[in-house]
Formats: C-alpha cells, sequence, structure tokens
C-alpha cells in the first residue's frame, strides 16, 4: 500500500473491486450490462462514493468528495457496449478519465443479493416479514420477492405503509387499486419491473410495488385483479446502493466511503 490520504489509507483498486465481484456475484445472471469495473482510473482507492446512476451530477458531486471510485447499480456501459464515444457519454467518461476515477457497476446482482441488495432493502423498508420468496422469470434468473406482514393490513394501510418506508412520507406516484380491500401477500421489485405484474399475480400477492411503470400495466392489473404501486425508479434503488456503502466501510475501514443521492421523480 501507499502513503496515507487525508487520514486514510489507500486500498488496491483490484481488491476492492474483487471483493464487490465476489460478494455480489457479479457473473451470476444473464445480465443487460457488464457489471463491475468499467472505467479504471487510479491503482489505488482511499475515497469511494456510491450512488444509484452514473450521471454527471453524481460523478462532479464524487469528484468534489475526492472519490478514487465511484460504485453505482447504473453505470455507462449497456446492451452491445460503447460504439460512440460523444453526448453525454463522452462528457461522463471525460470527467472520470480526467480525474483519474474509476467507476465499477453492478445492476441486476445488485437488485437479487440476499443482503445487500434493492430488493431486500426494499422489502425490509415495508417491513414485510423475514419469510420472502423468489418469482417472476427475467433472462433465466427469479427477479422478484414476495413477503407478507406480520398481520394483514387494508390496501389503504399497504399504500401508507410504502409511503412512509419509500416515498419520504409522500404518496407514491402512481396506485392503481385494484386488488383485495385487504392485503395479505405483497410481491416486489425495484426499478423498471411492471413486467414481473402477470408472475406476482399467479404468486398470489394481492399487491405488487415496483418503481417505474410500462403503459400496459394499468390495464392489466386491473384485468388481474391486483392493486400496482410504483414508488419510482430512483426511490426504490437507493437501498443496495446505501448496503455497499456500509459494507465496504466494515470491509475496508482504511477507507472514506459514503453515500451521494441525486433524487430525480422517475
Amino acid at each position: 500500500m501507499g502513503a496515507v490520504y487525508h487520514g486514510y489509507m489507500p486500498v488496491h483498486l483490484r481488491e476492492v473491486v474483487g471483493y464487490l465481484d465476489t460478494t455480489l456475484e457479479s457473473g451470476r445472471v444473464k445480465d443487460y450490462c457488464p457489471n463491475g469495473l468499467q472505467v479504471e482510473g487510479a491503482p489505488e482507492v482511499s475515497t469511494v462514493v456510491c450512488g444509484v446512476s452514473a450521471s454527471a451530477e453524481l460523478i462532479t458531486r464524487a469528484i468534489e468528495a475526492a472519490a478514487d471510485l465511484i460504485v453505482v447499480h447504473h453505470g455507462l456501459v449497456w446492451g452491445h457496449g460503447i460504439t460512440k464515444i460523444a453526448g453525454p457519454l463522452g462528457q461522463r467518461l471525460k470527467l472520470l478519465l480526467a480525474h483519474d476515477v474509476s467507476l465499477a457497476a453492478y445492476h441486476l446482482p445488485l437488485d437479487l443479493h440476499a443482503r445487500l441488495g434493492n430488493n431486500t432493502g426494499l422489502a425490509d423498508a415495508i417491513a414485510l416479514g423475514p419469510t420472502r420468496e423468489a418469482f417472476g422469470d427475467v433472462r433465466g434468473t427469479a427477479l422478484g420477492l414476495s413477503g407478507r406482514w406480520a398481520q394483514p393490513l387494508t390496501r389503504a394501510e399497504a399504500i401508507a405503509r410504502i409511503a412512509g418506508g419509500v416515498c419520504n412520507g409522500a404518496s407514491p406516484r402512481f396506485v392503481f387499486p385494484y386488488g383485495p380491500d385487504v392485503v395479505r401477500k405483497v410481491g416486489l421489485c425495484t426499478g423498471a419491473a411492471s413486467d414481473l405484474l402477470e408472475a406476482a399475480a399467479a404468486a398470489g400477492c394481492d399487491l405488487f410495488l415496483t418503481g417505474e411503470l410500462a403503459e400496459r400495466s394499468a390495464e392489466l392489473a386491473k384485468e388481474l385483479q391486483i392493486t400496482l404501486v410504483a414508488a419510482g425508479h430512483y426511490q426504490t434503488e437507493v437501498f443496495g446502493p446505501m448496503r455497499v456503502a456500509e459494507e465496504l466501510r466494515m470491509k475496508f475501514p482504511t477507507l472514506a466511503v459514503q453515500f451521494i443521492g441525486v433524487p430525480n421523480p422517475l
């Protein structure tokens, strides 16, 4: 290891990213993007910033915080990879490379992780009971999570609990109240997961909670007689990055680690 920076002892980038790759099982699922290190900067890390999406604002704020590594849920490389370095992508890469900052991203592995994942964090935020089951196939992996509260709630009580646990007390952005008046079983999947609605209904869920909706989902919820709640893509996916930040603090106590939120209403 090198010298001490700002009172913290640096750790090699490979060690930090290797720990995340192993812990989050980055090769476990067939994803829409490469998971792990996407942009390589300085070989040593003393400050880590975790966030939801690799936007220019997050990158800029991480640079202001003297970050050597940014860890996000939504990275910069998707689909078939980078085909052109221009526009917003070019500006983001320019910021990272100019300041020698690395970027690592974990998409579905961070949704799925039983302890650090977005789905587990969302289930904990609305106080679902500890017995939880996976459902809903996405690229060969059961991505959704279902569970029950200690006692059944009325639909209004269930929506209020989601508002308090996920939406900072505000009403969820979209509620289609087509399910039973009493909610006994809840299905959830963070992000843009309304295509798991049929799987949630087939699993016996009275309510399905996600972040972002496809247009077709409202009528589908009516036909399935299930309550559909969308609490925001960002709001449902802060949990994983926040837990990763805490995990890195515990695993690497010589690092400075923080979560930086860049909220948006979507």
